[in-house]
């Protein structure tokens, strides 16, 4: 039997590309705050208030991921949970003045790290690479959703 290209599957260059993200984040941005928590608090930069369900949904992240991110980020000093005036049962999420003050320090890092990460590409081929990620993430998540119905149903 003859080995496959690698080079021809996409969950190869996925993890591949996922490597090079993870040691360009330790090294420009942070190795205290991870890219999940840095997307939960920007979410919270964009919409204040939101509950954790919506934030998990905002940032794709499952609710036990999202759970942990929160936890970790409420014991940093990050991110305040409040109640819902309207529903008592719910928790509203701020970031306090460490968490914004986090956020703006890191927005500046990630985009240092963008630069480099997409330094192999002109704007022109950038613009197609986010063009054909998000496509293929908005699939993914379809076929996610799909095989949640499946396993409900049983199939």
């Amino acid at each position: 039997m003859a080995a496959v290209d690698l080079s021809t599957h996409p969950g190869h260059l996925a993890r591949r590309l996922q490597q090079a993200h993870h040691l360009l984040w330790n090294t420009m941005v942070s190795e205290e705050i991870t890219s999940p928590q840095f997307a939960v608090l920007n979410a919270l930069v964009a919409e204040p208030g939101l509950d954790q369900r919506t934030v998990g949904e905002r940032v794709g992240l499952d609710r036990s991921t999202i759970a942990e991110v929160i936890a970790r980020l409420t014991r940093r000093d990050l991110l305040d949970k409040v109640r819902d005036p309207q529903d008592g049962r719910r928790w509203l999420l701020r970031l306090t003045a460490e968490g914004l003050r986090t956020h703006k320090k890191l927005t500046v890092r990630t985009a240092r790290m963008n630069q480099v990460f997409l330094a192999p590409l002109d704007a022109d081929e950038q613009t197609v690479f986010f063009d054909l990620l998000r496509r293929v993430a908005d699939a993914a998540e379809d076929l996610r959703d799909a095989a949640r119905t499946v396993t409900a149903q049983g199939i």
